[in-house]
């Protein structure tokens, strides 16, 4: 999903042809533009507020550094999110917070691709709305997605909170469409799981 320009604003691919030229106020504006959502996907990433702004920084210096090899191939967004995914991960990498955990020893209870699996939701799926949209269970998914593997937790956020397609989280990604599919359906159940656990013991 691309960021939301107006009609009479240049479009991203614009921005960055004209950022490659040597028009920088026009990278500043790219910045702008997905300054929040980069912010977002690190956070939910690396859990931290402190590492997300690294992420976020690492980020955008390196679209600088690497402008003049951006050949519109990809949407800008998807290029853009591929190198914020790298810069986080690669923050991880050094940061070797979690042990990894495996989604298919915990949930292996339906297809390969994730698209045929059916289960009657949880109580947490008939909570009232207010409940739904409260801090506490708030707080909860994020402790539920912060357990996810990273491969994992990157086509969650990408998906359901960046609001990318599965093709553009492919894209993104650089992963076949099956292996998105696969991924976020483990990655849903898992949270699903997670809040069964917790309405359970409400």
């Amino acid at each position: 999903m691309s960021s939301v320009v107006r009609s009479d604003e240049p479009t991203d691919l614009a921005l960055v042809h004209s950022a490659q030229r040597g028009d920088y106020a026009c990278f500043e504006e790219l910045v702008r533009r997905y300054r929040d959502r980069v912010y977002r996907l690190a956070r939910g990433m690396t859990t931290s507020d402190a590492e997300a702004e690294e992420v976020v920084q690492d980020t955008f210096l390196n679209l600088f550094r690497h402008l003049e090899s951006f050949r519109g191939e990809a949407a800008v967004s998807s290029w853009i999110f591929r190198v914020a995914a790298n810069a986080a991960l690669m923050r991880l990498r050094r940061l070797r917070r979690k042990p990894l955990l495996s989604l298919e020893d915990t949930r292996p209870d339906f297809s390969e691709d994730g698209t045929h699996y059916i289960d009657p939701p949880g109580d947490w799926a008939r909570q009232p709305e207010q409940t739904l949209l409260s801090r506490e269970l708030g707080a909860q998914i994020e402790a539920a997605i912060a357990e996810l593997p990273e491969k994992y937790r990157l086509v969650l956020l990408l998906r359901d909170v960046e609001g990318l397609s599965n093709e553009e989280v492919a894209d993104t990604l650089g992963i076949t469409l099956p292996t998105v599919k696969s991924r976020l359906h483990r990655s849903r159940l898992f949270v699903r799981d997670a809040l069964d656990d917790y309405f359970r013991k409400r």
